[in-house]
């Protein structure tokens, strides 16, 4: 990845931000409305019984600064808009839109206050946490022959890695309506999104209408964090998955997914008490032109004997 200067983040007035809110989103309302050529996925009461692929993340979890009362709230969130997804199935030539399916979410739907993040801070807002489940629905699509045509990363990294299991930039913000995850099946094939909100897990899986032909293994490359002249650091990847045969596990390729950037909200050096994460860093030289590499060394805590 060719190291690029970062600007930093630009500050927008109240009435840039809502003029932009208002053309973009009535741009998306037109684009439903309208259609603009694309035939949208729609829910059916015929489950599909092969699994293509599943995951599941914790619901709760343990932030700094955030109040356990807004996860709570994110796990009705998303109870309600899971109703709206459910058994959405995809056949060849449709696509899946994440907002149009949900639509928008207000407290007369049921939805509460939950947290979202906005330029990098952490807040309160009807219908937070919803990014949750759009990252999950990204994930397990990635795993799949389906193509995104439409994903937004997310701009901020605002938690430290200490408690991440999957790769930096592998999920999808989203932000009613112009901010969707779209997806497109150009397969053969049918598929169907399977969804849940246990005590303390959420749960997606694709569901296929035919055992699947491949497998796929989504790995980080390129990683970088780097100091910006503006005092602030930036961080970058780069999304890759290998693709393998189910039938004799022979890898057919190494595809591209996606490229990521991001403004990190927290020092590049930290330490978790906890499990003892230690990173360390050589910062970027603006005359030498060196990158700023990091190594992870994760000390276990063992109980003695």
């Amino acid at each position: 990845m060719v190291r690029r200067l970062i600007q930093k983040p630009l500050k927008r007035s109240r009435l840039r931000l809502a003029l932009g809110k208002s053309y973009y989103t009535a741009k998306r309302y037109l684009m439903w409305w309208f259609n603009s050529g694309i035939k949208f996925a729609s829910k059916s009461n015929t489950p599909l019984l092969h699994e293509y692929h599943s995951h599941g993340t914790p619901i709760y979890r343990k932030l700094k600064d955030v109040d356990m009362h807004m996860q709570e709230n994110k796990a009705v969130n998303l109870k309600i808009a899971i109703n709206n997804l459910q058994y959405t199935t995809i056949f060849p030539g449709e696509t899946f839109s994440y907002w149009k399916l949900i639509g928008k979410p207000t407290k007369r739907k049921g939805y509460k206050k939950g947290m979202v993040l906005k330029s990098g801070t952490v807040t309160a807002a009807t219908g937070g946490g919803l990014c949750q489940l759009s990252n999950l629905i990204y994930w397990i699509t990635i795993h799949t022959p389906l193509t995104v045509v439409e994903r937004h990363r997310h701009g901020y990294d605002v938690f430290p890695d200490s408690s991440r299991t999957q790769p930096f930039g592998s999920g999808a913000t989203c932000f009613y309506n112009y901010g969707d995850l779209m997806i497109r099946n150009d397969t053969p094939h049918t598929f169907q999104l399977h969804l849940s909100v246990g005590e303390q897990d959420l749960k997606g899986a694709w569901m296929c209408d035919t055992t699947p032909q491949y497998r796929y293994e989504i790995y980080e490359s390129e990683h970088v964090m780097q100091s910006e002249y503006w005092g602030g650091y930036t961080r970058h990847n780069v999304i890759r998955r290998k693709k393998f045969s189910c039938s004799c596990d022979e890898l057919l390729g190494d595809e591209f997914v996606v490229e990521n950037h991001a403004f990190m909200m927290y020092s590049p050096f930290i330490e978790d008490k906890t499990s003892y994460v230690r990173t360390e860093y050589r910062r970027f030289d603006l005359k030498n032109l060196f990158f700023e590499e990091s190594r992870n060394e994760r000390l276990k805590h063992t109980k003695l004997a």
